[in-house]
């Protein structure tokens, strides 16, 4: 009786050491020795005294797993074209460019695994298939985040889409914990009991995959329904009151091997002597007003950066977004065109942001015969990417606000966008 419960106790302590991991991950951006190891002896642990797990606990365990599936699954799904672009990164990272044309399917296909994953987790469908499906994707992704921690092929596998940024490391580390509740369930397995017949698993498991197959869908042809980033409607795309920015600067004494960091101008530069023994190494910006993913620059074809004309503009202002002309929804800019002969008319600014260069904008407007001499400006291609998941996409802002954002396939006529959004002048 007390050896059983010693058990219990610590079957559940184990679990709770590792959710306890998964919170410390925040504090672990970078390599860390001690914290691999420790997240590396829970594995061991695991396999160890796996006979310690009730059914109550791989229950509990499967809800976890199946809940965490669900949402990394979501936040992808819900921006499968955002996923594409990351796949694109791995692709290019690997010498793969030849499978470009296939990002977007991947993203569909991984999206989905995950997500049905997730749900047939939580509904115990199929418990010992989905536990070796399960198995066999973290495998595999614990090997490719491997690989990223040490090379860093991409900057962000993406795992949790926009909703969450990790690093490299930080998402290996978050992979070795997820992997301790894949055990608990894997190594179990035979405690998981069926709860439906087998047709009736089987038409839930199809059911699942259509239903987040077209889930991903409905946000491919339109905008995600949840959006993540940085110009998601509501948001300011500048500071109101910005607030000085800090220069620190290191230096290093060159007969002790000392390094200091001065927060510029507060550092003894007028001292011949100190100036003498030390010397600058490096500088660390410190900038309060900036917003997280906010990297555009837009840039007219002389060269000049003329970001705050338009984004700080205090009246409406129309951006276009078309990152490249090449590959272009071309049937839309027909009726951007109408729209922007609209905007001219009652005096609203209108614009097309590109990463095309100037000589291809001409052969579009020629190729596409289209005529209106709406400006043309420069973006670099991920900062637009960022902007609206769409190419080309309609975003109207004012004051630096984001009012509203469409999708090429729903671009509204003009008595819509004056009746909703514009005001009256």
């Amino acid at each position: 009786m007390q050896q059983n419960i010693l058990k219990t106790i610590t079957g559940w302590a184990i679990i709770i050491v590792t959710l306890f991991s998964a919170w410390l991950i925040l504090y672990f951006q970078n390599f860390s020795l001690p914290f691999l190891l420790f997240l590396i002896f829970e594995l061991f642990v695991i396999i160890r005294f796996r006979k310690l797990f009730s059914p109550a606990m791989v229950t509990v365990s499967r809800y976890l797993l199946g809940l965490l599936f669900l949402f990394s699954g979501f936040v992808k799904g819900v921006d499968p074209l955002g996923t594409a672009y990351r796949v694109e990164d791995y692709f290019i990272a690997f010498g793969l460019d030849w499978m470009m044309p296939s990002a977007v399917f991947f993203s569909f296909v991984l999206n989905a695994a995950e997500l049905v994953l997730g749900g047939l987790l939580v509904l115990n469908i199929k418990p010992k298939l989905t536990a070796w499906l399960v198995m066999l994707m973290m495998l595999f992704f614990t090997l490719t985040t491997l690989n990223d921690a040490f090379n860093n092929p991409v900057p962000d596998c993406g795992c949790f889409g926009d909703a969450l940024l990790m690093s490299n490391w930080q998402t290996f580390y978050k992979n070795l914990v997820i992997n301790v509740l894949v055990l608990i369930i894997f190594l179990n397995r035979d405690q998981l009991k069926v709860s439906y017949r087998n047709s009736t698993e089987w038409t839930l498991g199809f059911a699942l995959i259509a239903l987040f197959i077209g889930f991903q869908y409905l946000n491919y042809i339109n905008l995600p329904m949840v959006d993540f980033r940085s110009w998601k409607v509501g948001n300011r795309l500048f500071t109101e009151n910005p607030q000085p920015v800090k220069y620190y600067l290191t230096f290093k004494n060159n007969e002790t091997g000392e390094t200091k960091e001065y927060l510029s101008p507060d550092y003894p530069f007028n001292d011949a002597e100190w100036v003498e023994k030390w010397e600058f190494v490096n500088q660390r910006v410190e900038d309060p007003n900036r917003i997280p993913g906010m990297d555009l620059a837009i840039i007219d074809f002389a060269g000049q950066d003329v970001t705050n004309d338009y984004l700080k503009n205090p009246d409406y202002q129309f951006f276009v977004v078309a990152w490249d002309l090449a590959s272009t929804n071309t049937e839309s800019f027909k009726k951007i065109e109408q729209l922007y002969k609209q905007a001219e008319g009652n005096g609203y600014s209108f614009i097309v942001l590109t990463a095309t260069l100037p000589e291809k904008i001409q052969y579009f407007l020629e190729k596409e015969n289209l005529t209106f001499d709406m400006m043309f400006f420069n973006a670099d291609d991920i900062a637009l990417k960022t902007m609206i998941r769409s190419n080309p996409g309609l975003i109207l802002i004012k004051n630096g606000e984001v009012i509203e954002k469409w999708h090429y396939n729903f671009i509204p006529e003009w008595k819509d966008l004056e009746e909703d959004y514009l005001d009256k002048k």
